[in-house]
């Protein structure tokens, strides 16, 4: 079944390599579909991948082997919601370890140009808390940070 609503991100030419390493990657993602040219066009061959239909999370996405017209910016990142610091460790080194780089607040870029926040629920908790004093402290601590680091954003919550 097609889903309604689908995101389409363009790469040049590694839609199946992006897609095959976030399948492997995170849970709830697959590689679900490979779409080849049916014939020879003006930018390749018969046999070239054009799309490939993925998983991401549970989200459904295309990639689309555009060319090298657009790349991707912080306008577009996916957010992974983690539960600890071991689970914000193993995808933030997977992707800047598989090429990708750091970037700051809990943001990184992987090796294809699409951005993702590596975002501890504790750090979300925190800086939406009711309570003003808390909100202020933990957010000014994950300015402070690359990686976000679950036991600090803790401390800055227990306050002085």
């Amino acid at each position: 079944m097609i889903a309604k609503n689908t995101i389409c991100l363009w790469y040049d030419g590694t839609a199946l390599d992006a897609a095959t390493f976030y399948a492997a990657t995170f849970p709830d993602s697959a590689v679900n579909a490979v779409h080849r040219a049916p014939s020879d066009y003006p930018a390749g061959k018969a046999g070239d991948v054009l799309t490939v239909d993925f998983t991401v999370l549970g989200i459904p996405c295309i990639g689309l082997n555009g060319g090298p017209a657009f790349k991707h910016s912080e306008a577009f990142s996916f957010q992974v919601a983690t539960d600890d610091q071991a689970e914000t460790d193993r995808y933030w080194d997977a992707i800047v370890g598989n090429g990708g780089q750091e970037s700051a607040c809990g943001w990184c870029r992987d090796k294809w140009g699409l951005s993702w926040q590596i975002t501890p629920r504790a750090l979300t908790e925190a800086f939406t808390s009711s309570d003003p004093a808390v909100a202020k402290r933990a957010f000014e601590a994950m300015m402070t940070m690359t990686k976000i680091d679950v036991a600090g954003i803790e401390a800055a919550v227990k306050g002085p």
